[in-house]
């Protein structure tokens, strides 16, 4: 998915031809942009459930009855928050794992073996199907 403010954002901090966040301080902005998942923490938490941004904050998600997908406006919305909440466990948890913002703006996590992880897309497929489950996604992330 790409993300028009990501791509305003990038182009102010002046990102490299690669997309990556090669400046510490840059990179460190970024994850606390995406971090934010502002939409998703306020549903969640009128459902009860506090994000902490751990593993087990990720199979607590994945037990929430879906009601998100009664409003068909703010499903893609709640799927990208989701998507980048569990590259934000998963940058937090996972040694090695960073964010990399592709050209067009799309953000993926790096692991440290250099695999890279659509996580928006996961937290898109997620929110209208139900599956992959994000702690799954997350343990496929922790063993790699």
């Amino acid at each position: 998915m790409n993300i028009p403010f990501l791509d305003s954002w990038l182009k102010r901090q002046g990102s490299g031809s690669r997309g990556g966040l090669d400046d510490p301080v840059r990179a460190s902005a970024m994850a606390e942009l995406f971090a934010e998942c502002e939409l998703l923490r306020v549903r969640i938490g009128r459902m009860g459930l506090e994000l902490d941004d751990t593993p087990a904050s990720l199979a607590a998600l994945d037990q929430l009855p879906p009601r998100w997908r009664d409003d068909p406006d703010e499903l893609p919305w709640i799927g990208n928050d989701a998507g980048l909440y569990l590259g934000t466990v998963i940058v937090r948890t996972v040694p090695g794992a960073e964010w990399h913002v592709w050209p067009a703006g799309q953000p993926v996590v790096r692991l440290a073996s250099g695999r890279e992880i659509g996580v928006v897309e996961a937290g898109l497929d997620w929110a209208v199907h139900g599956a992959p489950e994000l702690s799954r996604v997350y343990a496929e992330a922790a063993e790699a």
